[in-house]
């Protein structure tokens, strides 16, 4: 039978066969979903896990056999397979798993990943297929007509809620029993902070989570660091992208709100672009921390060595500043790993540079047409962020060498001062590692902290804080005022005022809510100092994530504070107000101008 016949022969059942698939692959996906979370989360018995693994199973077989059928009602074939390349290929995957497993008998992926000592590599697996379905199954239901006309929301609530979703989601699976080492569980508020910290990528602490989040509660506290690096509607637009074959003018417009690209043509470029060259700089930092871990860091297998290395990458590159070790960097084994330190620190730059400056310098396309015409600049933007940011790294360097010579680095040679002092000027920019004991620090150096952290990385970054470019903006605004200049100027270009209007609002969103929060955790929490105090707020609201070692503890308001802290300094100040302020009905008016005296 030819295809043309074939097509013809399924014409009249592809409507039926295709709402018969969707709704299956709906309710399979949620119970498979469900069935991995009660396994991982819940159940301890043997048997029970073997039976939930065999349902399990047999749904990723179902999928399998419902992906062939689409192939077979799609009458493009050749475009329906290049179209779902990513999705063919993992069905190929677990078809060939379920071969080899059930009917030749031979556990292919165990095999493969227990050969290099990766531990729960057919749980991974089965959470990784499921997933990529639950992803497939949102973006299905938001493609929706009906789901679109109800779901009327601006890209900045969405960004929000976003945000809220992520926070509950990992609170509600670090609560699972077997996601930690503690029989009695952890807390509500303790879950809660762990998952605010996580997707906020901040890293601060309650508990330590190398010894009391067991395997399972490690890879979710990976995932969330991931997920809120790079945020979720990044992931469920790029997802869309990848399983269709594009996305919509819905998501262009809120790419391009959100990630403030130069126009709606290059959002869709960039988010390809940011994907990939954020799987590409985590996946060679991880394969260089690999290289870098010291004979003197114990690892009881490979896939440990493995997965401490990918996650303290994703950890840096993200800007979280988590870390598997009680003391982070600073713990024993990996104090003295000083590569590996400069590894972690060219991550954590990389991260908080921002994807439009990083694609910009570092993309291949723009090196190649850079080295085709070496005369052309980098982008406004990507000026005002390289500029700002080295000199802010000089600053941090220098100053921490300076003030800490006597104290902190008093045991260390010059070369390994002077690497350590960089180490902490770049992890004072959001990313929350430390290799000197924070605690020990001087006053000075602290208040040079807590103006680092403010400033905090880049737009468009993994990173928190008020930005490098809020903080340029507003040095040449009050050079410009003091000039008397009409027009603020940067590099032979002219700034509206609306850039320094928002800049300026961005400040002093920030700073009332810093100075408020200060002020509530010194009647909640007033047992400390109120410099480490508001060292905690604004490492907590810039994303930072460095502690004095006071984070466990804060008395629960105190913790509420910092938790709402991390979530405002993560979602940005201006977001916030932009979603819940209404826009003036009509602004082609104006009042008599006055004068007010000021200063």
């Amino acid at each position: 039978m030819n295809t043309e016949a074939l097509n013809r022969l399924l014409y009249d059942s592809k409507l039926t066969a295709y709402k018969i698939m969707r709704r299956t692959t709906y309710v399979l996906t949620l119970v498979a979903v469900g069935l991995l979370i009660y396994a991982h989360g819940v159940v301890e018995k043997q048997a029970t896990l073997q039976m939930l693994y065999y349902a399990i199973d047999g749904i990723l077989a179902i999928f399998v056999i419902i992906y062939f059928l689409r192939i077979l009602y799609t009458f493009e074939r050749k475009k329906f397979l290049r179209r779902t390349w990513f999705e063919g290929i993992l069905m190929g995957i677990v078809f060939v798993n379920q071969v080899f497993t059930y009917m030749l008998g031979i556990p292919l992926i165990y095999n493969i990943f227990d050969g290099i000592g990766i531990p729960l590599s057919v749980e991974l697996y089965r959470v990784m297929v499921s997933m990529y379905m639950l992803v497939f199954l949102i973006v299905e239901l938001l493609e929706t007509r009906v789901h679109l006309k109800t779901l009327q929301l601006k890209p900045s609530i969405t960004f929000l809620f976003s945000f809220v979703f992520l926070i509950l989601l990992g609170t509600g699976l670090f609560m699972l029993p077997k996601m930690t080492n503690s029989p009695d569980g952890i807390r509500f508020l303790d879950a809660l902070f762990m998952a605010t910290s996580a997707s906020c990528v901040t890293g601060l602490a309650v508990v330590d989570p190398g010894t009391y989040f067991t395997f399972a509660g490690q890879v979710v506290l990976l995932v969330l660091i991931q997920m809120g690096g790079l945020g979720i509607l990044t992931f469920a637009t790029f997802f869309a992208s990848l399983m269709r074959q594009g996305i919509g003018v819905k998501q262009h417009v809120a790419m391009h709100e959100l990630m403030e690209s130069e126009s709606l043509f290059s959002t869709k470029g960039l988010l390809r672009q940011l994907i990939f060259l954020t799987l590409t700089i985590e996946g060679i930092g991880a394969l260089v921390i690999f290289m870098m871990w010291g004979q003197d860091v114990p690892f009881t297998n490979l896939g440990t060595k493995i997965f401490f290395s990918v996650f303290h990458a994703v950890s840096a590159f993200c800007n979280a500043g988590f870390s598997l070790y009680p003391e982070g960097l600073y713990t024993q084994p990996v104090r003295f790993s000083y590569l590996m330190h400069l590894t972690i620190a060219v991550l954590i730059i990389f991260g908080g540079l921002g994807f439009p400056a990083i694609i910009d310098v570092f993309s291949p396309s723009a090196m190649r047409a850079r080295m085709k015409a070496p005369w052309k600049n980098w982008k406004m933007l990507t000026r005002v962020i390289m500029y700002t940011s080295a000199a802010l790294l000089a600053l941090g360097t220098v100053g921490f060498f300076l003030l800490e010579y006597f104290n902190t680095l008093a045991h260390m040679t010059f070369a390994e001062a002077l690497i350590t002092s960089f180490f902490q000027s770049v992890t004072t920019r959001t990313a929350g590692f430390n290799t000197v004991d924070i605690s020990a620090l001087t006053v000075p150096t602290l208040m040079m902290f807590i103006f680092l952290m403010f400033i905090g990385a880049s737009p468009g970054s993994t990173g928190g804080g008020i930005k490098t470019t809020t903080f340029t903006v507003i040095l040449f605004a009050v050079a410009t005022t003091i000039r008397n200049k009409r027009n603020m100027e940067i590099g032979h270009r002219t700034i509206p005022h609306s850039v320094a209007y928002k800049a300026f609002s961005v400040f002093t969103f920030a700073a009332i809510f810093n100075i408020t929060f200060i002020f509530i955790l010194s009647i909640s929490d007033g047992q400390f100092d109120i410099m480490k105090l508001a060292f905690e707020q604004v490492s907590a609201f810039a994303t930072v994530g460095l502690s004095t070692g006071i984070t466990a503890g804060l008395s629960d308001v105190g913790k509420c504070v910092i938790i709402l802290s991390m979530y405002l300094g993560r979602v940005g100040t201006l977001t916030l107000a932009l979603a819940l302020s209404s826009r003036a009905s009509s602004t082609a008016y104006k009042y008599p101008a006055t004068h007010l005296a000021v200063g």
